[in-house]
C-alpha cells in the first residue's frame, strides 16, 4: 500500500515535480533537506536520474525517504557516456522498482548540448520515449533551444495517455496547445526568473492550469529575485560525503558555491512568483499544482494515490 506523508504544518501542501537530490553537490546532506521541505509543506519530491551512474543513488533514496518518488533516464548530456547495454540496465532498474517514472531524458541545443551529437540525443530520446508508452509511466522531459525537433518527435510517437512533464518550460506560448493536446504538462522553476517578465506571464497565461506543475531542479535553478528573496542550502555543501558519488554527474559540481545551490524549501519561491504573474492566489495554484502531480505521478505501482491524498 502506498506511503501518505504526514502533512506538515504549513497551510499549502507542494509536489516538487522535478529535482536531483541525488547530485553530488547535495547528496550527503539529502535527508536535511528533505526534512526542512517537508516542514514547509513540500509533500512530494520526484527525484530524476541522469545517468547509468546514478540510477541506484535514486533507487536507495526512494527506498530511505517515502516522500521521494525515484525516475530514472539517460540525460542528453551523459548520451556519449553510455555503456553498449544502457538500455537493459535501465529496462532492469524499472523492472525492479515498480515504482519509478522515467526521467531525465531529452535534447539539448544549447552550449552544452551542442557539443553532443544531436542525431544520437535524438536516438537515446525516442528510445525512452518509447519505453515510457511501453510501462505506461510518466516521462520527465529536458528541453533547451529544440522545441522544433521535441514537437516533432511527441507528436509522432505521442500521444502520451500517461503524460509528459516538461521540465523547467521556458517555451514559447505559441507551443502550449500543440503540446498539451500531446499530454504534456508544464513543470515551472526559478529558471523562469531569466525570462522577460512580459514573455513569462503570457506564456504562463496560455498554460491550461490543470497543466502547471511546480518544481526546484534542486540543486541547479536557484531562483534569482530582487524583490523575492531565496535562502541558499541550509546546510553546508563542503560537508557532503562525495567519495562514493557520480565525480561527473554535473559539469559545474567542482566548481559550485553553497551559496548557488538550490533546495526544495525554495519552491515556495518560485509559487509566490508563478502566483503573481498569473494573477492568482498563492492558496490556489499551490492547490492546483498539487492535485496535478498527483494526477501525473498516480500510475500503477506508483506510490502516490489521488484518494489517499486529497487536498
Amino acid at each position: 500500500m502506498a506511503q501518505t506523508p504526514a502533512r506538515a504544518a504549513s497551510a499549502v501542501r507542494l509536489f516538487d515535480a522535478h529535482c536531483h537530490l541525488q547530485d553530488p553537490r547535495v547528496a550527503a546532506v539529502a535527508p536535511a533537506l528533505i526534512r526542512a521541505a517537508a516542514a514547509s509543506g513540500v509533500a512530494r519530491f520526484a527525484v530524476n536520474g541522469t545517468s547509468e551512474k546514478d540510477w541506484h543513488l535514486v533507487k536507495q533514496m526512494a527506498v530511505d525517504h517515502p516522500a521521494v518518488v525515484p525516475c530514472f533516464g539517460l540525460h542528453p548530456w551523459w548520451v556519449p557516456e553510455r555503456s553498449p547495454d544502457w538500455m537493459d540496465s535501465l529496462r532492469r532498474f524499472f523492472s525492479e522498482t515498480p515504482e519509478a517514472a522515467v526521467g531525465e531524458i531529452g535534447l539539448d541545443k544549447g552550449s552544452h548540448g551542442k557539443t553532443i551529437d544531436f542525431g544520437e540525443q535524438v536516438e537515446v530520446f525516442r528510445r525512452q520515449l518509447e519505453l515510457a508508452k511501453e510501462l505506461e509511466r510518466p516521462v520527465s522531459v529536458h528541453c533547451v533551444r529544440a522545441f522544433g525537433d521535441l514537437l516533432e518527435i511527441l507528436t509522432e510517437i505521442g500521444p502520451f495517455p500517461a503524460g509528459v512533464l516538461l521540465h523547467s518550460y521556458l517555451g514559447s506560448a505559441e507551443m502550449v496547445s500543440g503540446l498539451a493536446n500531446l499530454g504534456c504538462y508544464f513543470s515551472l522553476s526559478g529558471f523562469l526568473t531569466s525570462m522577460k517578465t512580459t514573455k513569462a506571464k503570457k506564456m504562463l497565461k496560455s498554460i491550461p492550469l490543470d497543466r502547471i506543475l511546480l518544481e526546484t531542479d534542486a540543486p541547479d535553478a536557484l531562483p534569482k529575485l530582487d524583490n523575492f528573496p531565496v535562502s541558499p542550502i541550509p546546510v553546508h555543501a563542503s560537508n557532503a560525503d562525495t567519495e562514493n558519488q557520480p565525480k561527473d554527474s554535473d559539469p559545474q559540481a567542482a566548481t559550485a558555491s553553497n551559496e548557488s545551490l538550490n533546495h526544495p524549501a525554495n519552491i515556495h519561491i518560485v509559487l509566490k512568483y508563478v502566483a503573481s504573474l498569473l494573477e492568482i492566489s498563492e492558496a490556489e495554484l499551490a492547490e492546483v499544482s498539487y492535485k496535478n502531480a498527483i494526477k501525473l505521478f498516480s500510475y500503477p505501482g506508483s506510490k502516490v494515490h489521488p484518494e489517499a491524498e486529497a487536498i
